[in-house]
């Protein structure tokens, strides 16, 4: 058996284990309220015995003392008496209570629906009187213990479960950090050998076109690397342009798709500094063109906007595309969410951490209608001189 099918029936087990042992104390504390609630029963019983022998008692000869201290000994359960439909007396009930007669009444109506009625018979043959009586605060408090005993545990379960999808997540962050490092390992000895090759077709005077071609791929893989190799540790800042940072990502991203993509680039022309990584930035504006090339399959139009607002500085990506739906504007840069067919719906993902975690920036999706296109926005405050 393996270790993962092993966990996963010891999570099974413990669940289970755990279900039962709420199921057994919900049953001990019903058995528990029915006690009480018996109990309360022969109490007041008990007192209306009591009452009756005081009400058939020979003021003169009679031993009334007993049953008055049996009526005294009660200073828990709530009472009402009636005779003939009327409230003749009542014990252990709030002045706020007694002091007014709609509430009474309406207290009376409460007591009925808790309990049966205890009737008593008086010295005149026919007449009645009936004892209602509610549960006592103790009985009260037991009555709402399995509420509060299953809030504690779903309490508990929420902290549970976020402290294991925390370290889950943190296990997982190490992982792709460690994968993220060793791929741009990977990549520095090949592209140390294209260096090579790259001063030996100088030396044979290959096209300079070609070779400055060649040149900008080999950055761009030394840009890949060094992206790579910053995951999972805290990027360097630098105050930049980020009309100058984004528009050297926007042509290089434009010389290479094809020519079906209408690319437009619109910023001001005064520079607009940003404590930036521009490796990360180019990063995200990377992500973001063509993930917007995807969402028009390759045709359409795209372009990138900067803004300048007040403290702020907006980076607009927009195109023709298929659009998404409004339930999903938040989704779309959570892991895994793809509307690929490959893919593993990491690049918006990636992008959102890259925005507001390194460069404590905001993005969401600002405009989005199903076949017709969207709108991204990024948000960087921007550094005062």
């Amino acid at each position: 058996m393996q270790f993962s099918e092993k966990r996963n029936i010891t999570r099974l087990i413990i669940i289970m284990a755990s279900f039962a042992i709420v199921s057994l104390i919900l049953w001990n504390t019903y058995t528990f309220f029915q006690i009480f609630k018996n109990d309360e029963r022969i109490k007041m019983e008990i007192w209306a015995e009591s009452l009756k022998t005081l009400l058939n008692a020979d003021p003169e000869t009679g031993d009334v003392e007993l049953p008055r201290q049996i009526m005294s000994n009660n200073t828990t359960i709530p009472i009402i008496l009636v005779e003939n439909n009327k409230i003749i007396n009542h014990n252990n009930i709030d002045e706020s209570i007694t002091g007014d007669k709609v509430k009474l009444q309406n207290f009376l109506e409460k007591l009925k629906k808790e309990n049966d009625p205890i009737r008593i018979e008086t010295a005149i043959p026919g007449e009645y009187q009936y004892v209602y009586y509610g549960n006592s605060s103790l009985l009260n408090k037991l009555k709402y213990y399995p509420i509060a005993l299953l809030l504690i545990i779903f309490l508990f379960g929420a902290v549970v479960y976020n402290f294991y999808r925390s370290t889950k997540m943190a296990t997982q962050n190490r992982l792709w950090a460690g994968m993220a490092k060793e791929t741009a390992h990977q990549i520095g000895t090949p592209l140390s050998s294209l260096i090579g090759w790259l001063e030996i077709m100088k030396a044979d005077n290959v096209d300079p076109t070609t070779i400055k071609e060649i040149e900008k791929d080999i950055n761009r893989l030394q840009t890949i690397a060094d992206r790579f190799s910053k995951i999972g540790s805290e990027p360097i800042l630098e105050q930049l342009n980020i009309i100058e940072e984004t528009a050297q990502s926007f042509d290089y991203l434009k010389a290479r798709f094809s020519k079906q993509v209408e690319f437009s680039f619109k910023a001001p022309k005064k520079p607009i500094m940003v404590s930036i990584n521009p490796a990360l930035h180019s990063w995200t504006i990377e992500n973001l063109v063509k993930n917007a090339i995807d969402a028009m399959r390759g045709k359409g139009k795209l372009s990138v906007r900067i803004e300048n607002d007040n403290d702020f500085v907006k980076i607009l990506v927009s195109d023709t595309g298929n659009g998404i739906p409004k339930k999903q504007f938040k989704s779309v840069f959570e892991p895994g969410f793809t509307t690929k067919k490959r893919g593993w719906g990491l690049g918006l993902s990636l992008t959102k951490r890259i925005v507001e975690e390194y460069h404590k920036g905001k993005i969401k999706v600002l405009h989005s209608e199903v076949g017709k296109g969207t709108t991204i926005q990024v948000l960087f405050k921007k550094v005062h001189s």
